[in-house]
């Protein structure tokens, strides 16, 4: 019987520090686990900040592409000699050359 004891608390005395080392070092590391997480979700990495610059110079492109159509319209529609067609051409094109400045040029284009 005393054989028998030795024999199941023998193996469990040699895991049980492994098991207590590895308990301290959880409970040490996980406030720092914990700020670390906070911090990650609270800052913005560099690629998520280019995402979202892209989406932004996006929409006003096509902000822009949509109001250049809207000009041409009306730019057609003030020739044949509607007033309000010119004066809404002319709100359009002050707008344009508001979003044009902020619409970075491509290098490529």
């Amino acid at each position: 019987m005393r054989r028998l004891a030795i024999l199941v608390l023998l193996p469990s005395a040699v895991m049980l520090p492994g098991c207590l080392a590895k308990t301290v070092v959880d409970v040490a590391t996980a406030p720092v686990k914990v700020v670390s997480k906070g911090v990650d979700l609270a800052t913005t990495s560099q690629s998520e900040a280019d995402e979202k610059r892209g989406r932004e110079i996006r929409k006003r492109e096509q902000r822009l592409a949509k109001l250049e159509r809207d000009y041409e319209k009306q730019l057609d529609q003030c020739k044949d000699g509607d007033r309000r067609a010119c004066n809404k051409a002319r709100d359009t094109y002050a707008e344009m050359q508001q979003i044009i400045p902020s619409i970075p040029v491509d290098p490529e284009r």
